[in-house]
């Protein structure tokens, strides 16, 4: 629509690529694309995180899965290096892809190189920009996929987890976190993480 920024057109244009994937989450008895319910509980976060945003801060947030189904888990290694080398991955390219939107609805390519370069979380525990990026992906982590998680993973390993990323977030994520609701299980298990 002619009437609209740049940003509302470059997030109606990402949700749109959110929105092309193929997995379904039931939210509220609503079938909803997943990377498009996860970009919204991103954002929904960066509101809690960040008292004032800049644009292209809520751009990364809302890029940082970008068309993550594309390129699944499974194609890379077993174990931490495959897992790291496909994180990597999938951050360069949503990165790239978020930065080509942007300049294709007005935004200056120093702007998208920024937006890319957050999304690759360079500057992790620098700068502020990247670190709500962070922040905001280990919430989610944690709000909605952790209690999954600990019933795949074996006891020592899933507190290592629960320590790295407490490491990796701020001190206000740090407080949101701890005011999640978890079950008696999850919560002994942040608790011991956080007493090691």
């Amino acid at each position: 629509m002619p009437d609209q920024t740049p940003f509302q057109r470059a997030i109606a244009e990402l949700d749109a690529l959110h929105a092309g994937d193929p997995r379904r989450v039931d939210v509220e008895g609503q079938s909803l694309p997943l990377e498009l319910w996860h970009a919204g509980r991103m954002s929904a976060w960066l509101e809690r995180v960040e008292d004032a945003p800049s644009e292209l801060v809520q751009l990364a947030v809302r890029s940082q899965h970008l068309q993550r189904w594309e390129v699944p888990r499974n194609e890379y290694p077993e174990g931490r290096v495959g897992y790291l080398t496909w994180r990597r991955d999938q951050g360069k390219r949503a990165g790239e892809i978020t930065a080509r939107v942007m300049e294709a609805v007005g935004y200056a390519a120093e702007d998208a190189a920024e937006v890319s370069r957050m999304i690759r979380k360079q500057g992790l525990g620098r700068d502020p920009a990247t670190q709500a990026v962070e922040d905001c992906a280990c919430l989610v982590f944690l709000e909605n996929y952790f209690a999954d998680f600990s019933k795949q993973v074996e006891h020592e390993h899933l507190v290592r987890i629960v320590q790295m990323t407490w490491k990796k977030m701020s001190p206000r994520a740090r407080e949101l976190a701890l005011e999640l609701p978890m079950s008696d299980e999850a919560r002994a298990v942040v608790g011991e993480a956080l007493a090691g």
